[in-house]
């Protein structure tokens, strides 16, 4: 049977430009304490556009953390308050220089939920149209358009551990059959 914890103290250890990290009291439902470390994040979202040809354009870029390059659908990570749409418009503007006629909410995510406040926004983008990338300083990224048949076999196989990639592949296998 899961349990309710009350926070009873916070806090802020590092206040970094993405992240906040805290270290919590929470007071458990038999009346122990146990200390939470919490990292707040103000979200991101995720699209997956998809030309009329059945392509998709991801994109590849060097992940530090993992200390190589990955493939992934193009994202960004949100503003506090900012609306996810609004932010998923601009990041694939930013990251592909295309524009969408369509574009689909396919849900969200909480990707880490231990641990992290993340939440996932995930969009299918349709009826592209191409202009110019416009990347944030120190932003380096190749753009790379594959079937969307080879995208989905790439998830299924392990070449796409990125969560986000995965999901939005996969449900937007389910919704286009």
């Amino acid at each position: 049977m899961y349990s309710e914890e009350k926070t009873i103290s916070s806090e802020l250890k590092f206040d970094g430009k993405v992240v906040k990290l805290y270290v919590d009291e929470a007071e458990l439902d038999n009346g122990q304490r146990a200390y939470r470390e919490l990292i707040k994040h103000p979200g991101g979202v995720c699209v997956l556009p998809l030309d009329e040809e059945g392509n998709v354009y991801m994109v590849k870029q060097f992940r530090y953390p993992f200390g190589c390059a990955l493939y992934e659908l193009p994202a960004g990570k949100l503003e506090y308050g900012e609306d996810h749409r609004t932010c998923g418009i601009r990041e694939l503007k930013e990251e592909t220089g295309a524009e969408a006629d369509s574009f689909e909410y396919l849900g969200c995510i909480y990707p880490t939920v231990a641990y992290d406040t993340e939440i996932i926004h995930m969009y299918l983008a349709r009826g592209l149209h191409f202009g110019e990338q416009h990347l944030d300083e120190g932003e380096f990224l190749d753009v790379i358009k594959l079937p969307f048949d080879k995208v989905f076999e790439m998830a299924m196989n392990g070449e796409l551990p990125d969560a986000k990639t995965q999901t939005a592949v996969l449900k937007a296998k389910l919704l286009l059959g």
